[in-house]
């Protein structure tokens, strides 16, 4: 592989990235700005930039990956990923929105009228945010290291500085149109190679007999981590954690704040859904041409590489080389989009919770560095876990965590704050430990392994009976405000609302 193509594909892409950025931030100047981009964000800019941002280090390379290792099972990936914005489109988007929360734990503290629920949400956001960075930390390096052959940690510092330094420059709105951008970056990147590497196929086959050679084809059937004994379990986990996880990732719910009203909450996440569906048609053509091509990959655990190691494969020359610089440009453009907004999400929380000037532009700023120094430390400890596996986790604790908090705080007037207290803390908190385990030593086996790696099944039917139990339970801790609050999620209102931040400049 030529280094030469692909480092100069990183360049420009992280060159582009601070171009972007540095739009953004000329016309960031008030906290809303910072916060939510004065909320009038278009519902086309909109889905554009929660494609950016939610097409992660799984979604580009991991689940890939993962189709290339474990064969068709693991499509539930992709499609967990997508139907998850099926139920934030019927159930959360527009109440969301109408809520005039700028955070995860500030819906809570409305809703519930406890500060004791913000603080607890507020240690959750933090928790999903820097355990989701991880992956894209990783991923970059890995992906940094394949192409050009830099030690794993630079890639991962180069995505701290340059997201570091455009959050804490522009806040929302800048970003926003960051992720926009490499959306559409990581669309092509993607479309372009699969297009001539299946061409290429089609006209020359595969190398070798016309049936390759692969992995005994019963460990298609078998999931990855610690559950290959308890696979359909697995697959339940899989499916709950990705189809409720979405609607709790604060990076993905802080985007909805963003929209002007209810109206385009909903008309966001319907164009997200086509963006969606477009990216993971693609997906599997990268895993299932892995299973032709570099099937020795299957050996050295490497799978995540396969994306980047095809062109090369295929198509060989010039045009593999610059195939794969297309590739590694649009990898590193996924980590850093899905960086950008995890990073906005923790230290809107940190500012507003946790560091004195309490929502202020300088506490945001401050709070933007804390946000990528602890999860970049971590990382350079070292992860065996594919990329795809800890974002699995991260989904996992925001379903067990938030959908609960949600679904029930929307819909549910009976909800109390020492209800929605209880389910956070058993539920997600649940799941955050079997993360945390998970991540510190991922070769536990059996049952154990299987239910910490894949806690959801059991996490989030824990948050969801501990809260409506204990609330009914405990019916004097029913919000005074509760009516008051009920309609003002659910009926179409005015495009501003009583909880925004007023519009003073800061800067």
């Amino acid at each position: 592989m030529n280094t030469g193509y692909s480092l100069l594909a990183v360049l420009i892409v992280v060159i582009a990235t601070a171009l972007v950025g540095t739009y953004g931030f000329r016309i960031s100047r008030t906290t809303s700005d910072f916060y939510v981009a004065s909320r009038s964000v278009s519902p086309w800019w909109n889905a554009s930039a929660i494609g950016g941002e939610y097409l992660s280090a799984a979604s580009f390379l991991g689940v890939a990956g993962l189709i290339f290792a474990f064969g068709p099972d693991m499509l539930w990936y992709a499609v967990g990923y997508t139907v998850g914005y099926l139920f934030l489109l019927t159930l959360v988007a527009a109440p969301l929105r109408r809520s005039g929360a700028y955070t995860l734990p500030d819906f809570a503290e409305s809703r519930l009228e406890s500060v004791t629920v913000r603080r607890i949400a507020s240690v959750f956001t933090v928790g999903i945010g820097w355990m989701y960075l991880l992956p894209q930390l990783s991923g970059a390096g890995l992906t940094l290291q394949t192409v050009t052959g830099a030690p794993p940690w630079l890639g991962g510092l180069i995505v701290v500085v340059v997201v570091t330094v455009n959050v804490a420059a522009g806040g929302m709105r800048s970003i926003t149109f960051v992720q926009a951008f490499q959306y559409w970056l990581k669309f092509g990147a993607l479309v372009i190679p699969a297009v001539f590497m299946v061409l290429a196929w089609l006209n020359h086959g595969a190398p070798g007999t016309a049936d390759p050679p692969r992995p005994d084809e019963s460990s298609w059937a078998a999931t990855f981590g610690g559950g290959e004994q308890h696979p359909l379990y697995v697959i339940y986990a899989l499916m709950i954690a990705t189809f409720l996880g979405a609607m709790g990732l604060p990076h993905v719910v802080v985007r909805f704040y963003t929209s002007p009203t209810g109206r385009d909450a909903r008309r966001t996440t319907i164009m997200v859904l086509g963006l969606l569906s477009m990216f993971y048609l693609l997906v599997p053509v990268y895993g299932a041409l892995g299973r032709l091509y570099v099937p020795e990959l299957l050996l050295t655990g490497q799978t995540d590489t396969v994306v980047l190691l095809l062109p090369g494969r295929i198509i060989g020359g010039l045009g593999g080389q610059l195939l794969a610089a297309l590739l590694a440009g649009g990898a590193f453009a996924a980590f850093l989009s899905t960086s950008s907004g995890l990073m906005v999400s923790v230290a809107g929380v940190l500012s507003q919770d946790v560091l004195p000037g309490s929502g202020s532009v300088r506490a945001f700023r401050f709070a933007t560095l804390l946000a990528a120094v602890v999860p970049f430390v971590v990382a350079l400890t070292g992860n065996e876990l594919p990329a795809a596996t800890v974002v699995g986790l991260a989904f996992a604790v925001a379903a067990s965590a938030f959908s609960p908090l949600l679904l029930l705080g929307i819909w549910w007037r009976r909800l109390t704050s020492v209800g929605a207290a209880a389910g956070m803390v058993l539920g997600g908190g649940s799941a955050l430990l079997s993360g945390v385990l998970t991540i510190s030593r991922p070769d536990r086996d059996g049952w154990i392994g299987t239910l910490l790696t894949w806690p959801a099944a059991w996490t989030v039917p824990l948050g969801f009976l501990t809260m409506i139990v204990v609330s009914l339970l405990t019916p004097g801790f029913i919000a005074p405000g509760v009516h008051r609050t009920m309609a003002k999620l659910h009926l179409p209102g005015a495009r501003r609302t009583a909880h925004d931040i007023p519009e003073e400049p800061r800067c």
